[in-house]
């Protein structure tokens, strides 16, 4: 597999956990959160990636979505957390952290390997 697949699927993969928590903090419209994440990681989402991933959000409960008509010329749509994606959210960080910690481990374990190869030779 060529590194930008696998590079593209690591960020696929990680899509939802940056979108629940870049809402965490308080609501956000659509470009509100590509902006975020564009600013804060290396995620170029697109319109026609973030929001068919909003709709089900939303439909899955983890996202509450309401309209704001008075602070834009046109109407925005806000995505906020429920109850049920602060759970998800917490449930997802203490996942991430755990498999990327043993991810950790696994590399010094290899790179040790590595070194007392280099060391016998």
């Amino acid at each position: 597999m060529p590194i930008e697949t696998w590079q593209e699927q690591l960020r696929r993969g990680s899509l939802d956990l940056a979108i629940l928590l870049t809402v965490s903090a308080g609501p956000r419209y659509g470009l509100a959160i590509i902006q975020h994440l564009e600013a804060f990681t290396d995620l170029i989402v697109t319109e026609g990636t973030i929001y068919p991933i909003l709709g089900r959000l939303t439909r899955e409960a983890l996202l509450d979505a309401y309209w704001v008509e008075d602070e834009a010329p046109h109407p925005r749509k806000y995505y906020r957390l429920t109850r049920q994606g602060a759970k998800r959210l917490s449930h997802m960080k203490s996942e991430w952290r755990t498999f990327a910690g043993k991810i950790e481990r696994l590399m010094d374990a290899a790179s040790a390997a590595e070194r007392n190869g280099r060391d016998s030779q």
